[in-house]
C-alpha cells in the first residue's frame, strides 16, 4: 500500500512542492507498466514513512508528466533525483537497495 507520505508531482505543482520545498527532496520518475519501477516502489514508500522528517518523498508519473520528464532528461525509469534549495544535487538511474537512498538523505 502506498504510503500516505508520498506526494504526486504534476507539472503544475512541481515548484511548489520541489523548488520552493523547506526540506530536501527525493523525487522517483516511475511509470506504471515499468517492472522496475513496481518494485522499487516498497522501498520509495518505506523510505517516505521512515524518513519524513528528514525528505519529502516524489512520485512523478512519466506517462502523465512528460515535461518534467524532458525538463530533467530522464531517459530510463526508474529515476530518482534529489533536490536541495530547489536544485538537482544526486541522481539514480535504476532501482538501488534503501542503503542507497538512506546514505544519500543522510548526505543532504
Amino acid at each position: 500500500m502506498a504510503s500516505e507520505n508520498i506526494v504526486i508531482i504534476t507539472n503544475e505543482n512541481f515548484e511548489s512542492e520541489v523548488v520552493n520545498s523547506d526540506k530536501p527532496v527525493m523525487v522517483d520518475f516511475w511509470a506504471n507498466w515499468c517492472g522496475p519501477c513496481k518494485g522499487l516502489a516498497p522501498i520509495i514508500d518505506e523510505i517516505a514513512d521512515e524518513y519524513s522528517d528528514k525528505v519529502k518523498v516524489c512520485k512523478v508519473d512519466v506517462d502523465a508528466n512528460g515535461e518534467l520528464s524532458m525538463q530533467f532528461r530522464v531517459m530510463s525509469i526508474p529515476t530518482v533525483i534529489f533536490f536541495k534549495n530547489g536544485e538537482q544535487v544526486s541522481r539514480e538511474v535504476g532501482a538501488y537497495p534503501k542503503e542507497k537512498y538512506v546514505e544519500i538523505i543522510n548526505s543532504l
